[in-house]
């Protein structure tokens, strides 16, 4: 019963991405016919050439997603850890506070950082959209690590500290290792969470930093919906890739079953 409705739940997931399929291979589909008129490889020729942009707005969108969630990573790993292993006053404020940027929209976050942006000369770089793109996805790694810091044993660095290890040697060869799950797990869930981000870039990229979802809105208010179906699926491929590669590492790391 329950690998059906995994199944069942998967499925409806799915669902709504099954038009991009039909879009991306049609030549004329039009109202009110249910399947297209002819079938043509013509929009995937021009998405791959230099005039439609796709592989530029691919490279562009997988180094910012691959730096923002990098960056956030980094940036939540000792954070996470004071707040997962420390008790201080203030810090239910201050988990509280980390959900800030995820519930004030991000549009306007992005507008009131777009005037920091110009006096500091990064509007329209990759550096200025990865940057704000660090807004939504340091909360989500911030969060995950520190769960994963609280259900850490903290007896094993302290017997290898205790047998003469230094902090730093203890921390990389005893409690990254364990964390190595939870951090591929904040790592694909920043990437995913970056990948998807549309309104922020706009605004930071100032028109000039061309990433996928900017590309595929382009062509949908177009009425190209044969390239935007494309670029929908192609939309799709990495994120799918770097959560089946998470998955993995997460799957391999626990225990098996007895």
């Amino acid at each position: 019963m329950r690998p059906a409705l995994i199944w069942l739940a998967a499925a409806l997931l799915l669902l709504p991405l099954l038009p991009f399929f039909p879009h991306a291979f049609a030549r004329g589909w039009f109202f009110p016919s249910l399947l297209p008129q002819g079938w043509s490889l013509d929009a995937w020729g021009y998405a791959l050439s230099p005039t439609g942009g796709l592989l530029a707005a691919l490279g562009t969108t997988t180094l910012i997603a691959a730096l923002a969630s990098t960056a956030a990573v980094a940036l939540a790993l000792p954070a996470a850890r004071a707040l997962g292993q420390r008790a201080f006053p203030g810090r239910g404020a201050m988990l509280m506070g980390l959900l800030a940027p995820v519930i004030v929209p991000g549009l306007a976050v992005t507008m009131g950082l777009q005037g920091v942006l110009a006096r500091t000369g990064l509007t329209g770089t990759i550096a200025g959209v990865t940057l704000v793109h660090l807004i939504p996805v340091l909360p989500y790694a911030t969060l995950l690590l520190t769960a994963l810091f609280a259900g850490l044993d903290q007896e094993e660095e302290a017997a290898a500290r205790s047998l003469g290890a230094s902090p730093a040697a203890a921390f990389t060869r005893i409690t990254l290792p364990a964390l190595a799950p939870g951090l591929a797990a904040a790592w694909a869930l920043g990437f995913l969470v970056s990948w998807s981000q549309y309104a922020p870039t706009l605004v930071a990229g100032a028109g000039q930093v061309q990433t996928l979802p900017l590309l595929l809105f382009a062509f949908l208010g177009s009425g190209r919906s044969d390239i935007a179906g494309v670029l929908g699926l192609v939309y799709l491929a990495p994120g799918l890739i770097v959560l089946m590669g998470a998955s993995r590492t997460i799957t391999r790391a626990l225990p098996r079953p007895a």
